[in-house]
């Protein structure tokens, strides 16, 4: 029997997760000696985690909880690393799958190798190429301990080689975003709450905000979400926000028959809305890559994409925090001026499975 230690450090990592789970159950259906446990370093009355995740996603919930819940990204890491160590001694685990870049999971990547155990990271090779990000420093670290690179393209390939990572070590597998996204297709349902709001499908845009740094900078992000509505006019802009950001944006007088602030969405209800957007406006990479899957016109308030597929080939157009670029964007959206969109290499709904393929040869 191989045993296989999940990890997920916050809930965009379910998301991510959730079709190795489904992989491994498949291929233990069919024969194969394989098995794996549910781990959450946080707690099991975490906030951000709804009561649908688990059903929207049909997946079980953790089989363990680290119950880890603090502020200070070093005091988590040392917790973390704590709880994780007590965690491998009692259970014996062959491999440990590591996901993104927080600060949750390269804890458990050191303790993982420290404790003789192969580590996979999935979503490898993603950069941003500034070592003044913490998320910069995580992924550097996990992607030089993990023996297994599993990347999303070969971007992130080119990345991890030129560190020196072994050609034997990396494996391109596509987005495990878009198994998640090809597998829920049907049954995404459109939200309740936008019938109350007089809401057409496919005549919205939808906006959300997270990053701290964005909500910190009040003045600048109040002249982007005005740039915003005016150039999305008559249209009207959605935004499903979690209570910091929607407490920052109520304060900037935005006009309410022009501008939604919602409460967060279950995940079924809020790929519904991404999918038959008019257009995105974000400051998250998981959204912007969803889009590229959907076909999708994106604009990104970064001045950068770990995944440049969704650039490139894809959807999306990176505008910074620049308001006027962000107007110019959101314009072209609801003329449909948008450029033409592909969908990069293995971005296919088959990423797990050749994980699992991966993980079951190497045993």
């Amino acid at each position: 029997m191989q045993n296989i230690c999940i990890v997920a450090g916050a809930r965009p990592n379910f998301i991510k997760v959730a079709p190795i789970m489904w992989a491994i159950n498949n291929a233990r259906q069919n024969g194969l000696d394989i098995s794996f446990k549910l781990v959450y370093t946080g707690r099991s009355d975490d906030p951000t985690l709804e009561q649908t995740l688990f059903a929207d996603l049909q997946i079980s919930q953790p089989d363990v909880y680290l119950g880890v819940d603090c502020d200070s990204l070093n005091e988590l890491t040392g917790r973390v690393m704590a709880e994780f160590e007590r965690y491998l001694a009692a259970n014996k685990t062959d491999v440990v799958i590591v996901v993104d870049d927080l600060a949750s999971t390269m804890a458990v990547a050191i303790v993982t190798k420290k404790c003789g155990v192969r580590l996979a990271h999935l979503v490898a090779g993603t950069r941003s190429f500034d070592i003044n990000m913490p998320k910069e420093i995580n992924r550097l670290v996990i992607d030089g301990l993990s023996d297994y690179l599993f990347t999303a393209g070969a971007g992130s390939s080119s990345i991890v080689t030129r560190e020196g990572a072994a050609m034997s070590q990396i494996y391109m597998v596509g987005n495990i975003l878009m198994d998640t996204l090809r597998f829920n297709h049907s049954r995404l349902r459109w939200p309740a709450v936008i019938d109350s709001l007089g809401i057409s499908e496919g005549r919205y845009l939808l906006f959300t905000l997270n990053r701290k740094a964005l909500l910190s900078d009040e003045g600048k992000l109040k002249r982007m979400l005005v740039a915003m509505v005016d150039a999305a006019g008559e249209v009207p802009v959605v935004a499903p926000l979690r209570k910091p950001a929607s407490d920052v944006v109520a304060g900037f007088g935005l006009p309410s028959g022009s501008f939604f602030a919602i409460e967060p969405l279950p995940y079924l209800e809020f790929g519904y809305l991404s999918a038959h957007a008019m257009g995105i406006v974000t400051d998250s990479g998981n959204v912007a890559e969803e889009a590229t899957f959907n076909n999708i016109p994106c604009a990104t308030l970064n001045s950068y994409t770990e995944h440049i597929e969704t650039v490139s080939q894809g959807s999306n157009v990176l505008v910074g925090e620049d308001a006027a670029r962000l107007g110019q964007a959101v314009g072209e959206m609801v003329a449909g001026k948008w450029k033409k969109c592909s969908l990069p290499d293995r971005w296919d709904g088959r990423t797990a499975e050749r994980i699992v393929r991966i993980l079951a040869e190497m045993k």
